[in-house]
């Protein structure tokens, strides 16, 4: 199977709360697939799900967070709560990204995963994405849509805790993209599975 390249839909998509809640729905699709994976075929879905993650997760720091930072009411808070969470999560992800999708605990690692990115889509969709929309116009929705667009272009694809600030992004990730991304064309041009 190979590498599924970025939904059309997603790619065309120009409010950035409905973008975002899309890939939320995409994130869980692709939880779906690595839990109902074969094995032989699990380290693939797994890729997938981990690219995904990996550069959602990067733009909503470089974009969206610190927008809403600014434009919510009580924004540091909402933010620095998904934040913690986003690290939390990626602290997991990096791990199992490292280890494989044949690791012994991979499936219970899976599960714990799963439901902490829901617990903080569900949080992200709660507190941040209704007031962010209640507080922006149709405009700035659309550029921030455009803005995380580009950032995921540019994106690590693989997890890097400890970069959740859109600062710490703009100075490390694009070489820890480019980095990210020649192992990834490395290893698939060696018949590998993209890891970390």
């Amino acid at each position: 199977m190979k590498e599924r390249q970025p939904v059309p839909e997603l790619m065309d998509e120009g409010d950035v709360v409905d973008l975002l809640l899309r890939q939320h729905a995409l994130i869980r699709d692709l939880f779906d697939e690595t839990e109902r994976a074969a094995p032989g075929d699990r380290a693939e879905a797994f890729s997938r799900l981990v690219r995904m993650l990996a550069v959602h997760e990067t733009a909503e720091e470089e974009v969206v967070h610190p927008y809403a930072r600014h434009k919510i009411e009580g924004g540091d808070g909402v933010v620095d709560e998904r934040l913690t969470e986003e690290n939390e999560a990626k602290q997991l992800l990096m791990q199992m990204d490292k280890n494989g999708a044949d690791a012994p605990g991979f499936e219970e690692n899976l599960a714990l995963l799963r439901a902490a990115v829901m617990a903080h889509a569900r949080s992200e969709e709660r507190y941040e994405f209704p007031q962010l929309r209640a507080a922006t116009s149709v405009a700035e929705r659309r550029a921030l849509a455009a803005g995380v667009k580009a950032a995921e272009a540019m994106a690590p694809t693989h997890p890097h805790p400890g970069t959740e600030s859109a600062t710490k992004n703009l100075l490390v990730g694009t070489p820890v993209a480019i980095m990210d991304r020649a192992r990834d064309v490395i290893r698939q041009a060696m018949g590998k599975q993209p890891s970390g």
